[in-house]
């Protein structure tokens, strides 16, 4: 059974809260000494730069367990290749908490195309090379060197991700739960404070954590299944009454052993599928699975934390900077998170690419009003350089605010894997007035000039309300807003479990009619993935028609890139469809997907079909598919006939080389028509094209916002 949920602030707190809070959690010995601390309780160690503040991970969980009264020290970014490193702190009386950082470090480290990247955007001055492939088994393996008798527990997303076997895209394999690879005694996965407080507490009255087997969202190593315990065979489990929530008690479901699902890309596709439906923490039923001689059994997910819980999380005193020993260092994360303040968590959406949701959960946690003032407040009286300019309010979605299912009891037993796919669902609450009056508060507050709203905002929602549309356009648009509609073609939306392109014509309309009414020269910048599992060559071409017809030169552009656990790396990997029943029969549906580097990079082209570097293959594309038709200079086609040198012979790439290509010209979706505009090519980051900053024709500078925030991890 497990244990019945406790406040995070209710538990009696450790005898060192007389320490009090420190103004950073320390790096060192001699902050040790300054602090009157003899040694550590709890060592957290990290593959990120250490900033104090509550968009990062390891702050978070630091200053909870300090608010716990526990003394916490922090190792950030050790160097790997020796123990001796991560003996600078001493040796922990409780455990060492071991991360990988607010990613997982091989989407940290490594582009779409499997290219190491060579900047780090959590590391002071963008410097690569930080951290280690898989830090998370990396760094486990030097603290159990380091000291043998210390319990090691891993969390974070890297860990949360990877807690069963999983397809792992960068070997091409399907790897063993990193539970068992690291050799920890214990996992914590998703947003870990309910789970990581309640067994500090137990670890201080002398509990190890291997023998911790009641706490929610926790994975460890068993023997086998308890006596009393009903084992349930997930290969029959569509065939059941699971799909309306029946829940047995102590009842454990047997996923297909590691050596299983790693050779049998049909069971694999089930498994995730399983994993998936066994997600809502109202109903959700422990998992077992086998990994040789050792068996891995995964409790359900953590009960969700309420709003009071939510706000003495971020009520906590982060000294909202990074720590005072990288100096004057650039950390890129930290200045793009600089000024925003996160409202919420979790996600209802289950795009199937999207590691937001498996993470956060689909229960939207929220923040009052007032611990959200008085965030910014304190944010304008700590961190340097506040001029009134708030760049985000927001979170894994702009717009999930305040929405919830209208009914708690539907809720508890619901296994859907979305609330607004394939339509938004009837119970679900689209009312935005919450994060409408949020919005008017936080303007209202002395001090503060304009609020922005960076994150992604999910359309299909804000369709149905368009007094949100209003407000946001009227106030909180200061030129582009970013969306997603990922995709024009059914073939690909359907498997992402996002809308059809129909839905984002209405935003725009909307949008527009909003823009024009307040006055305002405003734009659309959505972007799309490539290579996507469903898609074919087919449906990109017809997505680069799409964008001619309409205008558009996509300036953001992220090639799929699987990532552990998804559903999409499921349909990456085995080429099935775990959104529907998996069945060995002659009518599984087989899913289309670009794996050769080839036709991945033809995918991305067809997007950036105006650029002349993707014209040969383009040309040599269209000709395959019988499609001579979109080559040439009419304003249907796509690319242009190759042009000829001077001697009267093509050249190699099929144009002659301009005298300055350092630019390219695209198009925005502007409030009501196009717009021309020219920038500064960039080299690709994180997976996407973005924008850089230029000139237009009219001389103003363009300044886009980021595409992607810490903590927000996207395939």
């Amino acid at each position: 059974m497990m244990t019945k949920p406790q406040n995070l602030f209710s538990y009696r707190k450790f005898w060192a809260h007389r320490f009090g809070p420190a103004p950073f959690l320390p790096m060192s010995r001699n902050e040790m000494d300054l602090l009157g601390w003899d040694s550590c309780d709890i060592i957290l160690v990290t593959g990120d730069a250490y900033v104090d503040h509550p968009s990062f991970g390891m702050a978070v969980i630091g200053r909870m367990l300090e608010s716990q009264g526990f003394r916490v020290g922090i190792i950030a970014q050790p160097d790997w290749t020796h123990k001796k490193y991560f003996k600078s702190l001493g040796k922990p009386n409780l455990f060492f908490g071991v991360t990988a950082g607010n990613m997982d470090s091989m989407v940290n480290r490594y582009t779409a195309e499997r290219r190491l990247r060579h900047n780090d955007s959590y590391t002071p001055n963008d410097e690569g090379g930080k951290r280690p492939d898989r830090s998370t088994l990396v760094y486990a393996q030097r603290c159990r060197e380091a000291y043998k008798t210390v319990p090691v527990v891993i969390g974070g997303i890297e860990a949360s991700l990877r807690r069963i076997a999983h397809y792992d895209y960068w070997s091409d394999k399907v790897r063993r739960s990193v539970l068992i690879d690291s050799k920890a005694d214990l996992l914590l996965y998703g947003n870990a404070e309910r789970a990581l407080i309640e067994m500090a507490h137990r670890c201080a009255r002398g509990e190890h954590p291997s023998d911790m087997r009641d706490i929610r969202g926790t994975a460890f190593v068993v023997p086998g299944v308890p006596e009393g315990w009903r084992e349930l065979d997930m290969s029959s489990i569509d065939d059941q009454d699971i799909e309306r929530g029946r829940k047995v008690e102590n009842t454990v479901i047997r996923l297909p052993s590691y050596e299983t699902v790693s050779s049998e890309p049909d069971t694999y596709a089930l498994a995730s599928r399983v994993l998936h439906l066994e997600s809502n923490p109202g109903n959700a039923r422990p998992l077992i699975q086998r990994h040789g001689e050792r068996e891995l059994w995964v409790n359900p997910p953590p009960i969700p934390l309420s709003t009071p819980e939510m706000d003495g999380i971020f009520d906590l005193p982060y000294a909202r900077s990074p720590h005072p020993s990288y100096g004057d260092a650039r950390i890129p994360a930290w200045e793009m998170i600089r000024f925003s303040v996160n409202i919420m968590r979790g996600c209802f959406g289950g795009c199937t690419f999207c590691s937001i949701t498996e993470h956060e959960g689909r229960i939207i946690q929220n923040r009052s009003e007032g611990s959200i003032v008085r965030e910014i407040e304190d944010m304008a009286r700590k961190v340097p350089g506040f001029t009134g300019q708030i760049s985000d309010l927001g979170g894994p979605t702009a717009n999930m605010y305040g929405l919830e299912c209208k009914d708690q009891a539907t809720q508890s037993v619901c296994r859907k894997l979305s609330c607004v796919y394939p339509d938004i669902c009837k119970n679900l609450k689209t009312d935005h007035s919450s994060l409408i009056n949020l919005y008017r508060k936080a303007r209202g507050i002395k001090g503060v000039k304009k609020i922005s709203i960076a994150s992604g905002l999910r359309y299909d929602l804000a369709v149905e309300s368009p007094e949100y549309i209003r407000e946001l356009v009227s106030h909180h648009v200061g030129g582009y807003l970013k969306i997603a509609p990922e995709h024009t073609e059914d073939n690909a939306l359907t498997k992402m479990m996002k809308p059809g392109i129909g839905s984002y014509d209405r935003f725009k309309s909307m949008f527009d009619q909003a823009a024009k009414k307040a006055g305002k020269e405003l734009y659309l910048i959505p972007y799309f993935i490539a290579a996507h599992p469903g898609t074919t060559d087919q449906d990109m071409m017809n997505l680069a028609l799409w964008l001619k017809r309409n205008g558009f030169r996509a300036d953001q552009v992220q090639t799929f890139m699987p990532t552990p656990m998804s559903l999409s790396s499921a349909m990456y990997y085995s080429q099935r469809n775990p959104l529907k029943p998996v069945r060995r029969t002659d009518g599984v549906e087989v899913i289309e997907t670009a794996k050769g580097l080839r036709q991945r990079r033809l995918h991305k082209a067809f997007l950036r079909y105006h650029d002349p570097e993707n014209w040969p293959l383009l040309r040599e594309t269209l000709r395959r598919m019988g499609r001579d038709d979109l080559i040439g200079g009419g304003k249907h086609c796509l690319v242009p006939m190759a042009a000829r040198s001077p001697a009267g012979r093509r050249t190699q790439r099929g144009i002659a080389k301009p005298q300055d290509n350092k630019n390219t010209v695209f198009f925005t979706q502007q409030a009501g028509k196009g717009r021309r505009q020219t920038v500064e090519e960039k080299p690709e980051n994180l997976s996407k094209e973005k924008f850089s900053k230029g000139k237009s024709r009219r001389g103003k500078t363009n300044r886009p916002r980021h595409s992607n925030r810490p903590g927000r991890t996207r395939a």
